[in-house]
């Protein structure tokens, strides 16, 4: 059997396989090989293993990646590709984040056969989800919500809401464009409004830092927009030692010659927030993200996560 020109790893999801052949088809037709090239080769990770607890519980960010990193400092594989919001902010040594293609949507789904929107859900509905951010950004705008743990794939969590587990759900619009569920979305809530998770909507593609040629072959498949974006996101999270544990949300975007980022920490109860705003040089977007960061810090305080 031909050795193939590239070993992609990738969890087993539909939405990390549509992504995985994503990412393999920017690389054959950026360099004019065949996708049947690229091995696609699953592997499983503790994320996917324990559905029956909320990641807060179990571990956090790292459940996503560790078997897929493990795999490639083996050398099993040539390169990861991730959601880029499950990515912990700090890699293990030898690995790095070498490419992002064009982000998707970013914006977060409201998902109910009852409401077209947040707002209108009836007094005291039921809410499914697995994410501490957007639990305690609902909570904000809707404190009479009871929230219950929705944890699964995309369209696991679906079939619960049609079982009737929750009254509505929140999905990440670039999840249900992937899949080509746009249609099952009751309404889009403005970004602004309900900041995202850090990197959501953006893949991130992760090598090891010695594989040349590898990273050779990605460098036209990364998008330059995306990656200043999300060092400034990334660099935000790291300075606030973001976790699934913490309700953080963050988005950088371009405007012409400048990055402009916003960042948010909520109380996991909803009651409290604090927001930050920067607008600077593209070339210090990461120092951008940290600075909102140490600010939000201070703002908050030490126990601010933990209700104190």
């Amino acid at each position: 059997m031909q050795t193939p020109l590239l070993r992609l790893g990738t969890r087993g999801s539909p939405l990390a396989l549509a992504q995985a052949h994503e990412i393999a088809g920017r690389l054959a037709d950026a360099h004019g090989f065949d996708r049947s090239e690229v091995e696609i080769v699953v592997i499983k990770t503790t994320g996917d293993a324990v559905t029956d607890r909320p990641l807060s519980d179990v571990g956090g960010k790292g459940l996503f990646t560790k078997e897929l990193e493990d795999a490639l400092l083996d050398r099993r594989i040539d390169l990861a590709v991730h959601s880029s919001k499950d990515m912990p902010t700090v890699l293990p040594a030898g690995l790095d984040l070498a490419a992002f293609p064009p982000r998707e949507d970013v914006r977060d789904a409201f998902l109910s056969g009852k409401a077209k929107t947040l707002a209108e859900l009836p007094e005291g509905a039921v809410l499914g989800t697995s994410s501490l951010r957007r639990k305690a950004m609902a909570l904000m705008a809707r404190p009479d919500l009871r929230v219950v743990e929705f944890r699964g794939n995309v369209a696991t969590r679906m079939r619960k809401l049609e079982e009737g587990v929750a009254d509505a759900t929140l999905l990440a619009m670039a999840g249900l464009n992937r899949l080509g569920l746009r249609s099952h979305v009751a309404s889009v809530i403005e970004v602004w409004d309900f900041l995202p998770a850090v990197g959501q909507g953006a893949i991130g593609v992760e090598t090891r830092t010695d594989d040349l040629r590898v990273r050779e072959l990605l460098a036209p498949v990364n998008d330059p927009a995306t990656a200043t974006a999300l060092h400034a996101e990334r660099a935000f999270l790291a300075t606030l030692d973001g976790s699934c544990r913490t309700p953080i949300g963050g988005l950088a975007v371009l405007r012409g010659a400048e990055v402009h980022f916003e960042g948010i920490i909520v109380s996991p109860d909803g009651t409290r927030s604090h927001r930050a705003a920067r607008t600077g040089a593209i070339a210090d977007a990461a120092e951008l993200g940290r600075d909102a960061g140490a600010e939000l810090a201070r703002r908050g305080g030490p126990n601010f996560f933990s209700g104190g």
